[in-house]
């Protein structure tokens, strides 16, 4: 099984470059997990529906453009589906058994993820209905896909 976390922007603060890290290191045991940068655009000063929709669109094609026919996408948003650690720990290994090798997670910029990005998903998750800043929602999706993985195994983990 691999796994991408697919996401638009770079991690610039250090402390959640040094959790993602970790947690990418502790799920190698587990199969094979990247993650993939592409560039944020900036938001317009005194932007409009139209300009965030174009920046959205722009973003959208960069992730697009890594995303192959044969991977199940799972974009998170947070109008998407909400599971617990074990539920998703029971959905990625029902996914496995159905021969879909190859999950990528998508994060949006600032903006969120085009319609284009929404409508390739095979599915939205939401790991709540409250924002978070996009680098700390990496780290929180490392760590719960972490934790998945160790459910999946049979491994103990702090409930």
């Amino acid at each position: 099984m691999s796994m991408t976390i697919l996401c638009v922007g770079r991690m610039k603060e250090k402390p959640y470059r040094q959790m993602a890290d970790e947690y990418r290191k502790r799920l190698s045991r587990y199969g094979k997990f990247e993650e993939i940068e592409v560039p944020d655009l900036a938001e317009p000063a005194h932007s409009s529906d139209a300009l965030e929709n174009a920046v959205k669109k722009r973003e959208g094609e960069q992730l697009l453009a890594r995303i192959r026919p044969s991977d199940y996408v799972i974009a998170l948003t947070i109008e998407g589906t909400m599971r617990d650690s074990e539920e998703l720990s029971r959905h990625l290994t029902q996914l496995t058994v159905q021969g879909r090798s190859s999950i990528v997670f998508v994060i949006g910029g600032s903006l969120g993820l085009s319609e284009e990005v929404v409508q390739r998903a095979d599915e939205q998750l939401s790991m709540s209905r409250m924002t978070f800043p996009h680098q700390l929602a990496r780290v929180m999706l490392y760590e719960q896909v972490y934790r998945a993985m160790k459910i999946a195994s049979g491994e103990r983990y702090h409930k």
